[in-house]
């Protein structure tokens, strides 16, 4: 078996797994139980293409480490996302324990060896 070295490509597939992860469940909050419409074409689409490029990144990123970074692109995309559009309160709190998930995330990255 032949490992191979993650190329930009698949940490770029990774990001933008992420990124389609947030318009993914961004689609899914505004559905309002699957009643149709555009939300629910949303929902497909981001979560088919978020499915794609993650699989794409899986191809040389150890899963754990992927997961994991896909896991914390999503959190912080998400509570962006819920503090400028859906006006949720924002605390430092929150803020640290989203950095936090990313700090995690870099220790697995860091620490594969790869």
């Amino acid at each position: 078996m032949v490992v191979e070295i993650p190329s930009v490509r698949h940490w770029l597939s990774l990001l933008l797994s992420g990124a389609l992860e947030v318009g993914w469940i961004v689609s899914l909050k505004m559905m309002n139980g699957f009643s149709g419409g555009l939300p629910l074409l949303g929902y497909a689409l981001f979560g088919l293409g978020a499915s794609v490029f993650l699989s794409v990144a899986l191809r040389t990123i150890p899963m754990a480490t992927a997961y994991a970074v896909w896991v914390g692109v999503s959190v912080v995309g998400a509570s962006a996302v819920d503090v400028a559009v859906f006006k949720q309160p924002w605390s430092a709190f929150r803020g640290v324990c989203a950095i936090l998930i990313v700090a995690g995330a870099c220790g697995l990255k860091l620490s594969s060896g790869r």
